[in-house]
């Protein structure tokens, strides 16, 4: 059974165009890797300019082989280069009832 997961990058100083350019490839690099499912990911900003992806993962046990994919851990290495992640619960858009962000792909 799939699992969808929504993360939230918080670009580091002058890496938000890069962050927005390596998360439009986060889930196709995954799907080479056979973790994802079809399913098209989300990709949305925040009025602070920190990225929300909303996207699946094939099954829990895709999850945890990608804690252990090389591949992965190298695309990890890319955005902690770019970013820092964030709780959902630290945006201020989601204290409103309808969360509401700008979409990015």
């Amino acid at each position: 059974m799939g699992r969808i997961v929504i993360v939230a990058y918080k670009p580091k100083p002058g890496k938000a165009d890069a962050l927005k350019q390596l998360t439009k490839t986060h889930v196709p690099r995954l799907k080479q890797e056979g973790l994802v499912t079809d399913r098209q990911p989300i990709i949305m900003e925040t009025a602070d300019g920190t990225i929300i992806e909303v996207f699946e993962w094939l099954s829990a046990e895709a999850i945890d082989q990608a804690h252990h994919s090389k591949a992965v851990h190298a695309m990890w290495g890319e955005f902690a280069a770019v970013c820092d992640y964030v709780s959902l619960n630290s945006l201020n858009e989601t204290a409103n009832v309808f969360a509401e962000f700008t979409p990015v792909n």
